[in-house]
């Protein structure tokens, strides 16, 4: 079985497939996200689903890319016969998901080989397959797809294989088409001309980019990521392509992340905002809009690709699970969670927006206004934390200072651009729920924030404080906190686990890697803090973590030097753009600050501190 670093992505900005290191698409959804897999490899066994073009005499690539600018994946094969690539895409979406691969000589006769195994309902159904002159249609259920390619197909073992000898100049094209059973089959698109359309797509995408040059250079790739992980017709950010990929080799954490975290919206903001790509800003914060619309009582921390709530958690027992790491699960219970933090998430990514001059409305305050009402009267619940700990809820520390945030981002935006609203209310909770967490969050005798009250664990989340303005990166706390996270929770070269899972009790056995997100945070945490040094080392071997093609999953095993945790991850990547515009701009800026308008290597005003600009300085919170 390939390793999680394996893979590269290609995707149509409505579903995505992974293609390993030996031409093998071993995992795809279609025709969205969430749908169940018809190559479910990747978390079973090869006769679960997967589609491999390569030479026939098998093996490992030579050297893969991307095309520059581009989610053009180019394999390169030299085998003792020649040279050979697969060019592998999906177009824009039309009508339908397509699969292009185009095999193209390089030199000398080299025999390739198309193995496709197709099974619907997640690796489960075999589909009723026919053979024909125009193609191989396959079809279970309400599913259908056409595999059409100039080489004949014929059935062995249960797959579809077709082989072909190319030459030097030659390019043979394979199209995979999904359409829905009970319609019209559609025409397969032109293979050299979906290429062309592809390239042209991502191309005048990337040139949208306004990034200064070195933080480009870092930053491009996991941009295009993110990109290829929106859904296009809502403007939802999936936390990943994949689900079930392990956080420990073996164990059962393992989630379905084919799905949208509000946790997410701020961090996407920032992100999309820092780059220049405010049409996706925009449509993801009307993405955020709807789905939290309705009764701020029954706010999920989570929600479908189409803002749908029902997201029920089930188990796929005939699926072997990625190296024996089972279970295999769909859906994700934790969206029945009660997580308070994710009103201050919210309500800080609407901030980011209005404070960056995108589109608002007066429902959208409405809106905003009674999640605040909600969260007033809640704010003191206990909960389940950010991080979705199955075991008892607790008074968890990021939470309350989310809490915080809400507080003020409400009484600050109200003064600001003089919104309807209780600010002088807002801005006394906010000082009350300050004085609340230095209170009981604090150990002095540790000189560190901790993960809950009244606990002794620690929690990477911490490191958020000065970024999301809740003291300023110079303050003592801070300082105390940055270091007892990196003495407590680290694991090698400076990575940071998110908590400790030996200390305290979140409902699951095993251990995890180390979060690539939280390693992030504290690189922009030790910018924060003044030391710049040691955040450039820690940021340098974070974008070392990437896969060949510039990928990251969730976690990384130190130990065994490998990616762990579904992949591409939206959380690993939008915390390496944060990261970039930190680290080369040498300020901490504020989670509600936008970038310069005119995105110019002048650093920001730093506005790390408790002080709010003059229209609200009366509301200051207590140090």
């Amino acid at each position: 079985m390939s390793l999680i670093e394996d893979y590269a992505m290609i995707g149509d900005l409505q579903t995505a497939a992974l293609v390993d290191r030996t031409g093998s698409i071993d995992w795809m959804c279609l025709p969205r996200f969430d749908s169940p897999a018809c190559f479910a490899a990747l978390v079973g066994e090869a006769d679960n689903g997967h589609w491999r073009v390569a030479p026939s005499a098998g093996g490992t690539c030579t050297s893969r890319r991307y095309l520059p600018e581009t989610l053009v994946l180019e394999t390169t094969w030299r085998t003792p016969d020649g040279e050979v690539r697969v060019l592998d895409l999906m177009p824009p979406r039309g009508t339908q998901p397509d699969v292009v691969r185009i095999v193209e000589g390089v030199s000398g006769a080299v025999p390739v080989r198309s193995e496709l195994r197709l099974r619907f309902g997640h690796g489960r159904i075999r589909p009723w397959v026919e053979h024909e002159d125009a193609g191989t249609s396959a079809v279970a259920g309400p599913d259908r797809v056409r595999l059409s390619s100039p080489v004949p197909m014929h059935g062995q073992d249960w797959a579809t294989v077709g082989e072909v000898t190319v030459r030097p100049g030659e390019r043979v094209p394979f199209v995979l088409t999904w359409s829905p059973s009970n319609e019209p089959e559609p025409e397969p698109v032109d293979a050299e001309q979906a290429m062309t359309d592809t390239v042209d797509f991502w191309h005048e995408w990337s040139e949208r980019c306004t990034l200064p040059g070195p933080v480009r250079k870092d930053a491009h790739r996991s941009l295009i990521t993110l990109k290829a992980l929106t859904y296009a017709p809502t403007g939802g950010l999936v936390a990943a392509a994949t689900t079930s990929l392990p956080e420990s080799i073996g164990g059962e954490r393992n989630w379905d992340y084919r799905f949208c975290w509000l946790r997410d919206a701020g961090m996407t903001l920032q992100a999309l905002l820092a780059a220049g790509y405010t049409e996706e800003a925009v449509a993801w914060r009307e993405w955020l809009l709807r789905a939290v619309a309705g009764d701020p009582s029954t706010l999920q921390i989570m929600y479908g690709i189409d803002g749908r709530r029902w997201l029920p958690e089930g188990e796929l027992p005939w699926l072997s699970g990625y190296e024996g790491s089972k279970p295999v699960r769909t859906g994700n219970a934790a969206s029945e969670q009660i997580q308070l933090d994710v009103y201050g998430e919210t309500l800080d990514a609407l901030a980011l927006t209005r404070n960056a001059a995108l589109s608002s409305s007066d429902d959208a305050w409405s809106l905003q206004s009674a999640l605040m009402e909600h969260l007033e009267g809640a704010w003191q619940d206990k909960d389940n934390g950010l991080w979705e700990m199955r075991g008892p809820t607790q008074h968890f520390v990021h939470s309350k200072v989310m809490a915080w945030v809400a507080a003020d981002r409400m009484s600050r935006a109200a003064e600001r651009f003089d919104l309807p609203g209780p600010r002088g209310r807002w801005a006394d909770l906010r000082d009350t729920i300050h004085a609340q967490v230095c209170d009981k969050g604090f150990d002095p005798s540790r000189n560190t924030f901790t993960q809950a009250y009244g606990s002794k664990d620690l929690d990477a989340a911490l490191l958020l404080l000065p970024r999301v303005g809740f003291l300023p990166p110079d303050d003592p706390r801070v300082v105390g906190t940055v270091e007892a996270v990196q003495s407590h929770l680290g694991r090698g070269d400076g990575f940071v686990l998110r908590y400790d899972t030996h200390d305290g009790d979140d409902g699951l056995t095993g251990q995890e890697g180390v979060f690539v997100a939280c390693s992030f945070w504290l690189v922009d945490a030790l910018v924060g803090i003044g030391r710049h040094e040691q955040a450039r080392t820690l940021y340098d071997r974070l974008l070392d973590l990437r896969n060949d093609v510039g990928l990251l999953s969730e976690e990384w095993d130190p130990t065994a030097g490998r990616h762990l945790g579904n992949t591409p991850q939206a959380f690993s990547h939008f915390a390496l753009v944060a990261s970039a515009v930190t680290v080369h701009e040498s300020v901490l800026r504020r989670s509600d600050t936008p970038p310069p308008s005119d995105n110019s290597n002048t650093p920001p005003p730093s506005d790390n501190s408790n002080t709010p600009p003059p229209s609200d300085s009366s509301h200051t919170p207590p140090p």
